[in-house]
This record gives structure tokens, C-alpha cells and sequence, in this order.
């Protein structure tokens, strides 16, 4: 096996924010592709986080790190033990090694990963919100205007325009189903219950994400859960299997993303996990292209909502995969027929 590592730089239509950070209008993702002696090839894409202790540069170094010699096509759980002994943590790096192994595994057995999984995937069914992040009232109403084709739309809040900018959201879409996303920007349950019940008021809002940070007190939280009038998802809250005690007394749902979780297999079991706990179940992504976003969609068998869009945010997608017109995630399209089900657009990449 050969490993090959690449950085590649996201262009946005808009700039990006969520609560607590800068706009930018670039995000880099790595890239990973595995290529067995054979010839067979899997890709895998990862975007860190410093949310989680992950930067370009450690993802990078774990990824030099790796003797791919030790990575196997034909046994994944040994090869993600081997990756756990090089470090514990590192998720997000591992995610890239992980979907590209699980590409390669899938090409070789002939399937689609959904496949492989014994999922399936059913077309006009799985619908993905589309992200509004935060910004300006005057941009605010740009994007939704743009997103008239989606039905479903996730509105990023925790800034001090938050109501402002739901007026001018339902200025342009007055009856659209939205999603709050707080990304842990109200800091005691008091103020979060306050702001959750004047979103309440809109009989569009279907729920709110991560309300308070995910080291808030969980008696607070669950006091909070207790006196929400909206379902509460966990996002910075769940990162993998292990959170999901914690979360099963706070929430009534979690986001799943792949970068948290290291990969395909993780998440696998974070939302089966998740679905045992009775916690309604949502996958998520990061400023992604259509590697990571397709590898999010190979599990929506196992979803109630869906939040994989961003590879529709940016400008410059280097891949080809799954697609979302009108907001309908499918695969009836994509030039590959199995494994991720991805192939590279050559003018991008080149």
C-alpha cells in the first residue's frame, strides 16, 4: 500500500461563520488516497478543527506518520488499531485514512459502501438542510434568496443580530422549515432557555443545536431539556459512541460527523449507538468537498435528518459525488457505481 497526502483550498461563495469565530472565505481540507499494490485506489478527505485539538498541521504530521504498509483494504478494524496505536486522538486525520480505506474495500467487493454496510440507500427520501451561517441582515437575505430551491434551511446563530437576521430570513421565506444551530453560543441555561422560547414562537423552527458548550454542568443541561419547547440536538456534545450516556439525559437527538467520529466506521457506530439510546439521530459535516460530504451520505439509512451540504457552499469542488438538487440527497447520478462513489473532476484537481 502507498499513501499519498494533499492539502487542497475550499473557496466560498460567502464568508463563513459560526458562533465564536472569524469569516473566512477559505477552508483547507486534506485529501488522502491509498493504493494498494494491486493498483486499487480509495480516497478519503478530512477537515480539522481546533474545536477538537485538530489543525492542519497535526493532521498533516499524524498522516506523515503512517507506514502504509501496516493499512489494509481487507481489514479495516485491524488497520484503524494500528492508526490508535500511533495516537489516541487525532480523529479528524484518521477520518481521511478511514473513508479511503473503506472506498478501496467497497471497489473491491464490487458495492457501493451503503452496500457493504447492509444499508442500502433509498433516492427521494433524504433531504439536507441548507446552511445560512452567520452574517449581516443584508447578507443573510442574499443567501436565503439563493437557497430558494432548498426546503430546508439551518440558520447559525449566537451573535448579537439573531433575531434581526430570523426577521429578515422570514422576510424572504416565510414559511420554511428551519433549524437553529448555537454552536455553543449561550452561555448559562437561563439565557438559552430564554433565547429557544422566542424562537419557539416561529411554528417553522424544528429544533436547536448545541444551545450552551458542551462543558456546560449536564444537570444544567438536562434542566434545560426538561423546559425546552424545541428538541435539542448535541453536536460539539457527541463526538463519538462513548458520549452517548451523557447526551441520552441532555438531548433528544445528536449530530454525527464523520470528522468527530474518525471516519465511516466510527460514525456507524455512533449512530447505531444513538438509535439504541432512543436519541433521534442527525449527520453532519465541516466545510467539506463531495468526498467527505458523499462519504456522510452512505449512512443516511441510519439518519432522521440530514445536515451534509456544504460541498454546496463552495465554488471549487474538486470531486464529483453524490448530489443535492433541490435539497434531495441521491445517488442515482454519480459517474461511480461503487465504492464512495466519487471520481475526481481533472480540471479541479489538475
Amino acid at each position: 500500500m502507498k499513501i499519498k497526502i494533499r492539502t487542497f483550498d475550499l473557496n466560498l461563495a460567502h464568508d463563513w461563520a459560526i458562533s465564536g469565530s472569524v469569516p473566512k472565505k477559505t477552508r483547507t481540507v486534506i485529501f488522502v488516497e491509498l493504493v494498494s499494490n494491486s493498483g486499487l485506489t480509495g480516497i478519503g478527505e478530512t477537515a480539522t478543527s481546533t474545536r477538537y485539538q485538530e489543525t492542519l498541521e497535526t493532521a498533516v504530521a499524524f498522516l506523515n506518520r503512517i507506514d502504509p504498509k501496516k493499512l489494509s483494504f481487507d481489514n479495516i478494524p485491524a488497520s484503524m488499531a494500528y492508526l490508535d496505536q500511533l495516537s489516541p486522538g487525532d480523529f479528524a486525520a484518521k477520518c481521511s485514512v478511514n473513508i479511503a480505506l473503506c472506498d478501496g474495500a467497497a471497489k473491491k467487493a464490487g458495492q457501493a459502501i451503503y452496500d457493504v454496510l447492509g444499508l442500502g440507500f433509498t433516492e427521494n427520501k433524504h433531504v439536507t438542510s441548507f446552511t445560512i451561517g452567520i452574517d449581516t441582515p443584508e447578507k443573510v437575505r442574499q443567501k436565503v434568496l439563493e437557497a430558494e430551491i432548498y426546503p430546508l434551511l439551518k440558520l447559525k446563530v449566537g451573535g448579537p443580530q439573531d433575531r434581526e437576521i430570523l426577521a429578515v430570513l422570514r422576510d424572504v421565506a416565510p414559511n420554511k422549515t428551519v433549524r437553529i444551530d448555537a454552536n455553543e453560543g449561550w452561555h448559562t441555561r437561563e439565557e438559552a432557555l430564554k433565547n429557544i422560547e422566542w424562537f419557539a414562537q416561529d411554528k417553522h423552527i424544528e429544533l436547536v443545536e448545541q444551545p450552551m458548550p458542551a462543558t456546560t454542568n449536564p444537570k444544567d443541561m438536562a434542566w434545560l431539556k426538561e423546559r425546552s419547547p424545541l428538541p435539542l440536538f448535541a453536536d460539539e456534545s457527541y463526538v463519538s459512541a462513548k458520549d452517548v450516556s451523557l447526551c441520552a439525559d441532555c438531548y433528544h437527538g445528536v449530530n454525527v460527523k464523520l470528522i468527530k467520529t474518525g471516519g465511516i466506521t466510527g460514525a456507524y457506530e455512533a449512530l447505531q449507538a444513538a438509535k439504541k439510546a432512543g436519541l433521534k439521530r442527525m449527520i453532519g459535516c465541516m466545510i467539506e468537498s463531495s468526498v467527505l460530504i458523499t462519504a456522510g451520505a452512505q449512512l443516511a439509512e441510519l439518519s432522521d435528518h440530514l445536515d451534509i451540504d456544504t460541498n454546496l457552499l463552495i465554488t471549487n469542488d474538486p470531486y464529483l459525488g453524490s448530489t443535492a438538487e433541490k435539497g434531495i440527497i441521491s445517488f442515482a447520478n454519480t459517474p461511480e457505481k461503487i465504492g464512495l462513489r466519487v471520481q475526481a473532476r481533472a480540471n479541479v484537481m489538475a
